[in-house]
């Protein structure tokens, strides 16, 4: 597993700080919307690189491992509050199958490190390798235009206020 974190954002960090709770509320907010763009962005990379691993191996593909390659919202991380988007490989069994079913999450695993018959094909890890610096920047790019968003919003409701 990698994790990456964003940090040295510190005049996003303060903005977030200073903004009211609804806007840092359960649904996630502007953070929730950034981190899935730049999560995207590093899962199309990701499918790409599985079609040129199969590809590679001259091995036929039924699509359902490339089909289930998603970017998903997991839970926050450990010992505190905050946003986390995956990629990640969804379980889906192969259908029509004999024997001991097969799962896509399996078929990711050995592709990606290989077993003692099969020589691993990388395809997640060079992925990331390769967007690491361009999904910071667009979740960083991202999140300041959303958050510029939201607090034009809100100095607008409060114009009425004054």
């Amino acid at each position: 597993m990698v994790e990456m974190k964003i940090e040295g954002a510190a005049g996003i960090i303060e903005t977030l700080n200073s903004l009211p709770p609804e806007v840092v509320s359960k649904r996630g907010g502007p953070v929730k919307l950034a981190l899935a763009k730049g999560a995207r962005l590093l899962r199309d990379e990701a499918k790409k690189n599985l079609r040129a691993q199969i590809a590679l191996n001259g091995d036929e593909s039924t699509g359902l491992l490339e089909k289930n390659v998603i970017a998903s919202r997991g839970k926050a991380p450990f010992g505190g509050r905050g946003e986390r988007y995956l990629v990640r490989v969804k379980r889906k069994t192969y259908p029509g199958r004999t024997g001991k079913p097969v799962t896509t999450l399996k078929t990711a695993n050995l592709l990606e490190y290989g077993s003692a018959h099969q020589p691993a094909t990388p395809w997640l890890r060079p992925a990331f390798m390769a967007k690491r610096t361009q999904v910071v920047d667009v979740v960083i790019a991202d999140l300041r235009r959303r958050l510029d968003l939201v607090v034009r919003k809100l100095a607008q409701q409060n114009k009425g206020l004054g």
